[in-house]
């Protein structure tokens, strides 16, 4: 089927409209079931959540569409063959769970009783992650529209996890337990959003994180503090001492090789960051916050999506009860999050941390620093021809606009797909700010929740070409 890039807007923009009707009837659906996998009450409904999208795909023309079983709840995987020998290999990734939500929590309407109005549908899991999920099931059947295919472009495959809202804790597992059924030339995260609604952008990237608690003992027993103070160490001191010592004056953080590898913004990325249209004062009311700071020589986009943090979560010890009680405590506790930006490791970080620690904590104090299950930050860079098919079928749903690009603060599992299998990672995601993630009356904006479609029903033609001509020869 030939197109011109006209007509192959339009022949994609037709299909959606004629099949919008029954596929937000499926997605509603789908948003009815409460797969919150947070609450051990729910695993049935996440277990319901995960059937029934695999039986959805299936009847999309997935061959494939299965449940995976982990040590918590099930993820679904799918494959649809391209048939050609030759064909590069795509996996999407997303997740069916959901956070908490009940109606005492603010919402207007039963969270999971979904419901549009105007051209925002409101339910749990709406922008998060079920609906952006979803677009690919109409996407793929327009890109086969548009290419008059039997089978996609690519070789489509879909893993769909069920954990994500409890921190993943089984995902790398069933990655690597599964790591040559998903090998793929690259992976689509479909579980981001865009800057505004009228501001379409690609995400670039994402920061890791490594945290750790230290417990710091003194005494056996809280003592008299004058009887004792002043001749033997206190560790409410020292936990005060080592959050003190996190930062210089130019809020760098000072543990020795934590900057080791870290990838410097380019001039270039860092002008792309200065054309969005960013509020501090907005963004700062978001915060719920009264003034920025961070590290000296960086805006604050930079130090948010492209710069390394040291965070002090948590920090106690000793008496917190009302009116004085003069002791020297016999324990403190600091807990500390480290977020990490492409060229850093947690496994170095966290041994960096532990021999800070150790240098600064006085004899007389033992100390024991727990680290939690880190992730790896990922980064695609901007000139990967695997982004560059992302940004092109963007731009056609967006008529041409042009696309920038942002990066995520946060951390997620999509660096263990990268550090697993060994693919660059693509961002394609058309949710808004507004759509309130993890928020009462959460929401999509329809006409957004169908440029996700139209970006993916070109994306995989796109990709097929970008791949085979960046493949070694």
């Amino acid at each position: 089927m030939s197109d011109t890039p006209d007509s192959a807007v339009q022949t994609v923009r037709t299909y959606i409209a004629q099949h919008r009707a029954a596929f937000l009837d499926d997605l509603t659906e789908w948003l009815r079931i409460p797969s919150v996998s947070a609450q051990p009450v729910h695993a049935p409904d996440v277990r319901r959540s995960a059937e029934w999208l695999a039986a959805k795909l299936e009847e999309t023309g997935f061959p494939v569409a299965e449940v995976w079983e982990t040590d918590g709840a099930p993820a679904v995987f799918a494959e649809w063959p391209s048939g050609e020998e030759d064909a590069p290999t795509v996996l999407v990734y997303g997740h069916h769970d959901v956070q908490p939500a009940a109606l005492e929590d603010g919402w207007d309407t039963d969270p999971f009783e979904p419901v549009i109005r105007g051209n925002r549908l409101h339910a749990r899991g709406a922008a998060d992650d079920k609906g952006q999920v979803f677009f690919h099931t109409l996407g793929v059947r327009a890109h086969l529209a548009l290419t008059g295919r039997t089978a996609p472009a690519v070789n489509l495959k879909l893993l769909v996890e069920g954990e994500e809202e409890s921190g993943s804790p089984h995902f790398r597992a069933l990655v690597e337990r599964h790591r040559a059924r998903l090998a793929a030339d690259a992976v689509v995260v479909s579980d981001t959003g865009m800057w505004s609604e009228t501001r379409p952008t690609v995400c670039t990237g994402m920061r890791g994180v490594a945290d750790c608690e230290i417990d710091l003992y003194g005494p056996d027993q809280d003592i008299h503090s004058g009887s004792f103070g002043g001749a033997v160490p206190n560790p409410a001191t020292v936990a005060a001492r080592l959050v003190a010592a996190l930062h210089d004056e130019n809020e760098r953080v000072t543990i020795p090789g934590f900057y080791d590898g870290v990838a410097e913004l380019t001039d270039a990325e860092r002008e792309l960051i200065a054309e969005l249209p960013f509020d501090e004062a907005s963004w700062l009311a978001t915060a719920t916050s009264y003034g920025t700071l961070g590290e000296a020589g960086y805006s604050t986009l930079e130090r948010v999506w492209a710069r390394p943090t040291a965070e002090v979560n948590g920090i106690g010890g000793g008496y917190q009860g009302p009116g004085g009680k003069t002791i020297i405590p016999s324990s403190a506790h600091v807990k500390l999050s480290f977020r990490l930006v492409a060229g850093q490791d947690p496994h170095t970080i966290e041994v960096a941390v532990r021999d800070w620690v150790a240098d600064r904590v006085p004899a007389g104090i033992r100390h024991k620093i727990t680290f939690g299950a880190p992730t790896r930050p990922c980064l695609t860079p901007l000139d990967h021809p695997a982004l560059q098919s992302v940004v092109r079928s963007m731009s056609r749903a967006f008529d041409g606009a042009k696309i920038r690009f942002t990066r995520e603060g946060g951390s997620g599992p999509a660096a263990d797909l990268q550090d697993v299998l060994a693919a660059p990672v693509l961002f394609l995601g058309v949710s808004v700010p507004s759509d309130g993630w993890h928020a009462p009356n959460e929401k999509v904006e329809l006409d957004l929740l169908l440029k996700g479609v139209e970006a993916t029903a070109h994306l995989w033609g796109d990709l097929s070409t970008a791949l085979r001509r960046a493949a070694p020869r």
